[in-house]
């Protein structure tokens, strides 16, 4: 079954609707639900145990681990969503670190690296971040350089995450990690295309175990982007096949 999740402002809930019958119409789902709320309070008790997601406002994965509660996510996302001064969808993943409803997580392809206002609090704990782009931080008084797309190959960036999570993992695609081209979300987008993801999904579906999926931010700018509906197929295709 595939859970669909209008949550959010209008335009993604009117997203994640099109999006059900996108799918319908193509013949890729058969059985579904969808599970609508307010609050995110209200969200994790209706939710239902389920293998795939079709989300908006990317805080729905935040409801999803309360209910599924996962030891390790992975987080596919030109944000690293880590800003911790009030829970929404930029600081989601900070707070299922930080109140322990998940041990570990990383993030892969993120372009957005820092917050975007001063004083923000940025949560560093217990997550790996491998940006799409060379980037670098500074630790302990001195700059050290993440591992990037860009500049180490996939199979290794997955070796490491592999060993950072264990072999179990949630993930979480935010499919504003993909070029601007591909208009479908709402924020910023990143520097991937999609070959770039679909092999990053296949290194990870041939590394892990992947206990549930959902696909984010999910927004209704996909209804007039051909290579929005493109890449989302491909992405559901790939991530509930065998």
């Amino acid at each position: 079954m595939v859970t669909f999740i209008p949550f959010g402002e209008k335009p993604n809930r009117e997203g994640v609707m099109y999006v059900l019958n996108f799918l319908q119409k193509n013949k890729l789902i058969e059985d579904y639900m969808v599970v609508e709320s307010n609050t995110i309070e209200l969200l994790s008790e209706r939710l239902p145990v389920d293998e795939a997601y079709i989300i908006g406002d990317h805080l729905a994965t935040y409801g999803i681990l309360q209910k599924l509660k996962p030891k390790a996510v992975i987080s596919i996302d030109a944000h690293t969503d880590l800003m911790h001064d009030y829970l929404d969808h930029g600081s989601w993943l900070a707070y299922a670190l930080s109140e322990r409803i998940i041990e570990k997580a990383s993030i892969i392809g993120p372009v957005l690296m820092i917050p975007t206002t001063e004083g923000t609090e940025l949560w560093t704990r217990r997550v790996k971040i491998f940006p799409a782009l060379p980037r670098s931080r500074k630790t302990r008084g001195k700059w050290k350089a993440y591992k990037s797309l860009k500049n180490h190959p996939i199979d290794e960036i997955i070796k490491d995450t592999k060993k950072y999570l264990g072999e179990e993992i949630y993930l979480t695609i935010d499919l504003d990690v993909l070029l601007p081209d591909y208009k479908i979300a709402r924020f910023q987008h990143g520097e991937l295309t999609l070959e770039e993801l679909l092999n990053i999904l296949e290194e990870i579906k041939r590394n892990f175990n992947i206990v549930a999926f959902d696909i984010a931010e999910i927004s209704d700018k996909i209804k007039r982007s051909r290579l929005g509906k493109k890449a989302l197929a491909d992405v559901f295709q790939l991530l509930s096949g065998e």
